[in-house]
């Protein structure tokens, strides 16, 4: 059965994670020195690594192979396995997109008095927190500020603006940034070199460009590219089946106006718009552009 990219090279270790060094090693740090919090914050835009870091820091806390947390989880007894699945009975995976009411989280602290079954501690994690109601909120508040010792939280969210004070206060925030071109691009070429992929010059750092950021979304790129090609990706396959980024467009559109080319500032911005984008998003990508 096939395994899409995004997850067959989702990170299983810290040393694993790609641009986000700075919060795995503060993590290695604080497990190595046993000063783990009870509730952790990591916040930042889609595919960047948040859910991943995680379950890497689920595992690191409870891995078996090991009679104490540790950096350095083995990925290979049951209890890794079954975190880096996401469906251990003592590391929840909570969506609170579709469990955002009071009910779910009275249902949560209740369960969390209980013992872990074979772990360390009993991992709760909440993506996309700020999708909780405010009654769920302020349930959950009580647990978050005087949890039992054997539980740890962790919530996820990409508008962490939307998450009340109190309970950011609570945790340890981490701020994920948007992963940089080129160590998304040394990441997929390290990738294509597994799937034994041949690759024109510069292919692989424009899917890293389109994808803003987004690791999880570059590799998704990469399949999308892989399903048209699976032996050798060109740079005309790239324009067939990928839209040009959106700094070259702003770039052409705005090199035409500097040189007074109405013409070809049309004909740019038309190109720009067969690609689906609204001129509104592109009026958007036009201003950062020239911020």
């Amino acid at each position: 059965m096939y395994r899409v990219l995004a997850r067959t090279y989702r990170s299983a270790t810290f040393d694993e994670v790609v641009g986000q060094e700075v919060t795995a090693t503060t993590l290695k740090n604080a497990i190595k020195s046993g000063r783990v919090h009870h509730g952790y914050l990591f916040t930042g835009t889609r595919g960047v690594g948040k859910t991943s870091m995680a379950r890497i820091l689920a595992k690191a806390l409870n891995c078996l192979a090991f009679d104490a947390p540790t950096p350095t989880p083995c990925c290979k007894c049951d209890l890794c396995t079954a975190v880096a699945e996401g469906h251990d009975i003592d590391v929840v995976e909570i969506d609170a997109a579709s469990n955002t009411g009071v009910d779910n989280i009275r249902e949560l602290r209740s369960n969390a008095t209980l013992r872990p079954a074979r772990a360390r501690f009993k991992v709760y994690i909440i993506d996309e927190v700020h999708m909780l109601s405010t009654g769920a909120f302020n349930a959950l508040l009580k647990t978050l500020e005087e949890p039992p010792s054997h539980v740890k939280f962790i919530l996820a969210t990409t508008e962490v603006q939307k998450v009340p004070a109190t309970i950011v206060s609570r945790c340890q925030r981490f701020d994920f940034r948007a992963i940089n071109t080129e160590a998304m691009a040394a990441h997929l070429t390290k990738v294509a070199a597994i799937e034994q992929v041949q690759t024109d010059d510069g292919v692989l750092r424009r899917v890293a460009r389109l994808a803003n950021g987004s690791m999880r979304d570059a590799l998704s790129l990469l399949d999308q590219l892989l399903s048209y090609d699976p032996k050798h990706l060109t740079s005309a396959i790239v324009d067939e089946v990928l839209p040009p980024p959106h700094d070259e467009l702003s770039a052409a559109v705005i090199e035409c106006v500097a040189e007074r080319d109405a013409a070809g500032a049309l004909r740019a911005l038309d190109k720009a718009l067969q690609t689906g984008r609204t001129v509104d998003r592109f009026c958007d990508h036009l201003i950062e552009h020239v911020r």
